[in-house]
Parts: structure tokens; sequence; C-alpha cells
């Protein structure tokens, strides 16, 4: 990674005419008041792969190369991963790859042999709709939690638990760097500084872009060629577990045949036996279509797959969301 280019471009656009370059130097501002508070060594970036903590690591990337100058290589960059249950592969794969080329120093709080160290920040609950079959016994009730990948703590305590373990681990960390919005669940009281709340792990949250818009996160990646999770490509706008998440109806392109005349959104639901189709009803037609999970659909004949616009196509971003099912509890997705 070449970190004068990035600092070179990023701070270019902070000063340009360009309609995001207000918020560019503002997250800027942020992250140089943070680093002359606790110096590098103390700060961690949260980083999950979604396309929101991708911004905030390249502008950390650029604020860090920015300070050292040319003739120093930037330091290895503490983050923490904390992953959801059933992750797409390519968001995965695309954590990997982006941990090596910006040269994090990633810390996995991954599953272990002790129940209590399962850490979801979404969890999928037993006995209510979106819980696959397969996680669930004939009552109802979780099979052997040893044998899940991940944990089953709900919500905001698998967050909790996670950072406890993380302050355990790496003391020395005082504050995290974290992608939210204020349109994201939990954002719009936050400001750019904010403790963690009493009972908590204590950390110093770092908001730089929380007062971004989906539009300004997509015309900061576009504008400077940033990669990004190609699952953005298939039609997803918020990432989160397969079992929860799917491409956004909102990017669904017609199939051809439709009549042009109809361009209003088609109303969707989830079928609860199966997360993975989604019923789009036009007027009395009722279609039940197999979704893409993990990049790849249930469905054998490809030629009837539904496809999907890219998510920065998205125009409406109230609608950033609408791929993403309310039958599972989300604490904090910064995707």
């Amino acid at each position: 990674m070449d970190g004068q280019k990035i600092a070179k471009e990023v701070y270019g656009l902070a000063h340009s005419k360009e309609p995001v370059a207000p918020l560019v130097k503002e997250a800027l501002d942020v992250i140089d008041q943070v680093l002359d508070h606790y110096g590098q060594e103390h700060i961690s970036l949260s980083f999950n792969g979604g396309k929101d903590c991708t911004v905030l690591l390249h502008l950390y990337a650029a604020a860090l190369a920015h300070r050292v100058g040319a003739s120093q290589g930037l330091k290895p960059v503490p983050a923490i991963y904390i992953p959801v249950p059933s992750p797409f592969p390519e968001l995965e794969v695309f954590i990997t790859e982006t941990s090596r080329l910006y040269g994090l120093d990633l810390y996995t709080c991954a599953p272990s042999s002790d129940a209590s160290n399962r850490l979801p920040v979404e969890s999928v609950t037993p006995g209510i709709p979106g819980t696959p079959s397969g996680l669930t016994n004939g009552n109802g009730h979780i099979k052997d939690p040893l044998s899940q990948p991940v944990g089953m703590s709900r919500g905001g305590e698998g967050m909790r638990r996670a950072l406890a373990i993380y302050k355990e681990r790496l003391p020395h960390i005082q504050a995290i760097l974290i992608g939210t919005r204020r349109s994201d669940p939990h954002g719009a009281t936050l400001s750019h500084r904010n403790m963690t709340d009493p009972g908590w792990p204590v950390f110093e949250r770092i908001n730089p872009i929380i007062n971004w818009s989906y539009s300004d996160i997509w015309a900061f990646l576009k504008a400077l060629d940033i990669p990004y999770c190609n699952l953005y490509d298939q039609g997803f706008t918020s990432l989160g577990s397969t079992y929860n998440t799917y491409p956004n109806p909102a990017l669904l392109i017609p199939v051809s045949g439709t009549p042009s005349g109809n361009s209003s959104l088609p109303s969707f639901t989830i079928i609860a036996a199966d997360p993975s189709t989604i019923c789009f009803t036009e007027s009395s037609h009722v279609s039940a279509v197999p979704l893409a999970m993990n990049g790849h659909t249930n469905h054998a004949d490809s030629s009837n797959q539904p496809r999907y616009k890219p998510a920065y196509e998205l125009v409406d971003g109230s609608l950033e969301r609408a791929g993403r099912s309310s039958a599972t509890t989300a604490f904090a997705s910064h995707c």
C-alpha cells in the first residue's frame, strides 16, 4: 500500500470543491484530534469489511501517512473484527485481503471451545422466524452450543462481551474508531466522540463519519476508486449474516416483459420458514424468488434468477437497510 499516495488523494479531495469535501475534512480533523490525544498505539479500528468501515480505514490510513511523511513507513494498525453468525464468504475474503493491504494488526473475536466466548454482534434466536432450522432441535432449543460456529448472545450483550475480551487482551487500547453513521441503529444520538456506557469496558468510541449519508459513502469510494466488498455490486446495500441479509429489493432490475409504466417498488415479505426466499407482490401477482446467498442462489436455472443494480445506484438512502430482515436483532452494524 502506498500511504503517501492515499494521503495525497484523500487530503486533495478534502480541499476540493466536491460536495463530499467538507465531510472528508471533518473526519480527518476528528482523527487528527484523537491521534494527538491518545497516540496511534492506543487507538484501534473496528473493521468488519462493510462499506462504512472501509471508508473509515482509508481515511485513517491517509491521516497516519500524512503524519509520518514519505521518509517513514506506517506501523501496523491495531484493529478488531467481531464476526456475525454465518458471515458471507466474500466478506471474509475481503477482510483478509484488506487487512494485508493496509497492514492491519487485526484481532478477531472468534469462537473458541469456551461457550462464554461466543461473540455475535447480531444473533439468530431460536423459536422466532428467521432462525435457520439446522440450529435448533425439534423442541426449538439450541443444539449443542459447543458445536455452533458462533454464540447465541443477543445484540448488545454480544458486543459487550467482545469488547471485554479485547480490553483484557489489549489493555493499552483506549479508543476505537467506528464507522457508525447517524442513520445507523443507535446512531441518531451519537457525536464524534462518546465514552462507552456504564457497565461496559471503558473505551472512547470515535465516530469520524457520523454525519455522512449513504450517498456520501459511495461518493468517496467511487471518487478515489477504493476497493470494496464485491457483494455491493450484487445488489446488497447493508451486510450482516447470511441468515438475515439479501439483495435490496429497491435495486431489483425488472424482469423482461414487465410493463415499463409500473415503476413503483414491489412490496415484499420474508417467508419465515426460509429466510433465503422473498416474496415479491405486484398487484395480484405473487412470486417466490430464491435469493443469492453467499454469492449463489438456490435455483438451478440461472436464466430465472433475479438481477440487481449495484449498491451505489440506490437513490433513496433511507432504503439502505431494506435488504435486512427484522427477524434478528441488530445491535450495531457498521456496514
